[in-house]
């Protein structure tokens, strides 16, 4: 793995050890960009050590790379959840260079790139979002999953407003996630399905096949999915559910752009706005890639810039009774 990365050019092995004691110990001493990290090491497991790590990191981006990180594998979505940038399939003994270098090398420089980062033009807390809302749409992608962690551990109990996720994933990581997601929450968490009915209490993920609208039924809303190509060129894409949401409950409606690479959602949350919906972005020092939010902040369009848990706090805050 070594080789392939000093192969290709841009970046610079500062070290490799054995075992999590070694990388802790390592990093005490020694800044990094990138912690390249495995799953199953001697010792303390790659899982177990990751949020010690990405403390001692200070700053420095986790990309798990393991073989048991296949597709749909449980390990990504909770790998993903305690903090780590991305994940990678580790190829077998013999195989790591070629494309597997390649790839590998593009995920670090992914990592690394701040070209994304835009200067916002709202301050750190513009205006307070509105007073009520009734629906919450939050869309995320790279670095997406632990942000949305802290998010929903902010929430109490008693939050019973709909919310609807678009998060960046293939398909088959989707009913793990959902599941994830239900835990953290501790309340109903279903992968939406055509048709589906958004209800109190309860948080519909849009597959990853399709983007998921909802669509006014005169008694409440639903959900309708679509694969007509959004203008980020993401499946799922943030942009078409914010547009949803913006038709269907206008200014009762509020939207969450977490950490993601690109500017999907910067389109559909201008189209909220406009509706005189509230934004809420998470904020540049929490985020592993701020092009999502920063691609927001940048429009001019932000009600607030926090950190995750904020978020979940001033949600909760909004709905709670005096």
């Amino acid at each position: 793995m070594a080789r392939a990365i000093d192969g290709g050019g841009e970046f610079i092995v500062a070290g490799a050890v054995a075992n999590a004691d070694a990388a802790q110990d390592f990093l005490s001493r020694h800044r990094v960009d990138v912690i390249i990290l495995d799953i199953e090491m001697p010792g303390i497991d790659g899982l177990t050590a990751l949020p010690d790590l990405i403390a001692a990191g200070q700053g420095a981006r986790v990309l798990i790379v393991s073989s048991a990180c296949g597709d749909g594998a449980a390990t990504t979505v909770q790998a993903l959840a305690l903090g780590a940038a991305d994940t990678l399939v580790k190829p077998e003994v013999g195989a790591f260079a070629g494309r597997f270098g390649e790839v590998l090398n593009h995920k670090i420089s992914r990592l690394i790139d701040n070209d994304e980062i835009v200067v916002p033009r709202t301050p750190a807390a513009a205006v307070a979002p509105g007073d009520d809302f009734d629906i919450v749409a939050i869309g995320a992608s790279t670095g997406g999953i632990h942000a949305l962690s802290l998010l929903l551990r902010s929430l109490p109990l008693d939050f019973r407003l709909p919310i609807l996720i678009t998060q960046h994933l293939p398909e088959s990581f989707m009913p793990y996630f959902a599941a994830q997601v239900a835990v953290l929450a501790n309340r109903p968490c279903e992968v939406a399905e055509d048709h589906a009915r958004i209800r109190p209490g309860r948080i519909l993920i849009a597959p990853g096949r399709a983007h998921m609208r909802c669509v006014s039924m005169g008694d409440g809303a639903a959900v309708r999915l679509s694969t007509t190509p959004a203008p980020s060129g993401c499946l799922p894409s943030v942009d078409p559910m914010f547009d949803s949401v913006a038709a269907t409950y206008g200014d009762r409606a509020l939207g969450v752009v977490l950490s993601g690479m690109g500017r999907d959602g910067a389109l559909g949350a201008a189209s909220l706005a406009a509706a005189g919906g509230s934004i809420v972005i998470q904020d540049r020092a929490s985020s592993v890639i701020w092009g999502m939010p920063g691609a927001v902040a940048a429009g001019g369009i932000a009600d607030a810039i926090l950190p995750p848990d904020e978020i979940g706090q001033l949600i909760a805050r909004r709905r709670r009774p005096c």
